[in-house]
């Protein structure tokens, strides 16, 4: 029987089934993933995404079922990074001919960027919170509070003044067009400088218990949280919030990409007629071939029978909102984007200025050197990617992008 996926398999750990027919599968991905399937508390397997390619611990696009420990490292420091997208009743012809005021517009509504010199605020954060930031971290204070009483480190982050920010990286806000030509807004953001001390923290405790109960892993990075501790139920509860924290973010965030959008249209108009909000970087307890197991995605994205999600490519390719299919071999998984064959510092050798602007020709976006390396040819085909999970998620809509903020 052909199946649509590989198994990378060796003697004394578990498969990886890969879903990666038709793109690439660099070696050292594999290496990555061969070496979380000789940990002992893997369930089953686990499956690599058509995205799938290098990370820090462990390999973007993985989803890594266990029982009786989390890997804080396969989860990394965006905790709750993801994705959201909502259509609205506007068409492409009630769109200005130029999408630069409206560019500005959303630059203006949501901070985004970095300053990195501290003398100066932040750009990428906001100076005063307002009112409806502050009323957004009021369910979310009390937890924090909690976890720093635990945690004091975490205290001095950047908590409520990220909240409704973008970030940096492939972080986006973009403006697109579906296969009607009714426009949508989507983004991508996580839980930004909060999320990623918690992450941070987390992982060199875990490394700490390793090197003090002599553990040898073929990765340091891969050390992890025995379910049978305090450190295990902290992480869960600080993760869990990190999520909550990331799911608010994206719903400011969009509210006012979306009073931009009004400020500049003329046309009135109603979003939220189809709104998928979706983690790819998270922990979720789940059911799994008859046992209640632990599920990390690193850049991946649930995908049960019918759930909505969303796959975005690069800044000038196209993006899909999917159905699940419940693939029960994938865990019910499926791929978070187009996934890298290029690290960063590799597209900014490798691709031109002039390159970049042909490859994001018709998109309102950045055109300067210091975002080429989002730029489109460092991502897999995204055709490629979506033909190889074709049993692991329908496509509802087909979004291409006419506007797209970086940080």
């Amino acid at each position: 029987m052909t199946t649509a996926y590989e198994v990378l398999h060796e003697s004394g750990a578990y498969p990886v089934k890969a879903w990666t027919r038709g793109v690439s599968f660099d070696d050292n991905s594999k290496r990555q993933l061969l070496n979380i399937a000789q940990l002992p508390f893997i369930h089953k397997w686990i499956a690599a995404m058509p995205d799938v390619h290098v990370g820090k611990g462990a390999t973007i696009g993985s989803v890594i079922p266990t029982i009786g420990a989390v890997i804080p490292a396969a989860v990394g420091v965006d905790l709750g990074c993801g994705m959201m997208a909502t259509k609205t009743s506007l068409t492409a012809a009630q769109l200005p001919d130029s999408l630069a005021q409206l560019r500005a517009a959303i630059e203006k509504a949501v901070p985004h960027g970095r300053t990195a010199n501290f003398k100066l605020r932040d750009e990428g954060s906001w100076g005063q919170p307002p009112e409806e930031v502050v009323q957004a971290w009021l369910p979310l204070q009390a937890g924090f509070e909690r976890l720093c009483e635990k945690h004091p480190c975490l205290k001095n982050t950047n908590n409520i003044n990220h909240l409704g920010t973008l970030g940096t990286g492939n972080h986006f806000i973009e403006l697109c067009l579906d296969e009607t030509d009714a426009v949508w807004m989507m983004l991508h953001s996580g839980s930004r400088g909060v999320g990623n001390r918690i992450g941070t923290y987390f992982i060199e405790k875990a490394k700490r218990d390793m090197e003090r109960w002599f553990i040898n892993l073929p990765d340091k990075d891969l050390a992890y949280i025995p379910q049978d501790t305090e450190t295990f139920k902290d992480y869960l509860e600080a993760v869990g919030w990190a999520q909550d924290f990331a799911l608010a973010n994206r719903v400011l965030m969009m509210n006012n990409a979306l009073r931009a959008l009004h400020e500049i249209v003329p046309t009135p108009f109603v979003a939220q007629l189809e709104a998928v909000n979706c983690h790819h970087n998270y922990v979720s307890r789940e059911y799994h071939y008859e046992k209640s197991v632990i599920v990390t995605r690193k850049g991946a994205v649930s995908a049960k029978l019918g759930e909505m999600g969303i796959i975005p490519s690069s800044m000038g390719a196209k993006s899909f909102i999917v159905r699940g299919l419940g693939n029960a071999e994938s865990f019910c998984s499926c791929s978070h984007g187009a996934g890298r064959v290029m690290s960063r510092t590799e597209a900014k050798k490798r691709v031109s200025l002039a390159e970049h602007i042909q490859a994001t020709q018709g998109v309102e976006c950045r055109k300067d050197a210091d975002v080429i390396d989002e730029t489109p040819s460092a991502y897999k085909p995204i055709d490629d990617v979506m033909a190889a999970q074709a049993d692991l998620v329908e496509i509802v809509h087909t979004l291409k992008q006419v506007l797209c903020v970086k940080g």
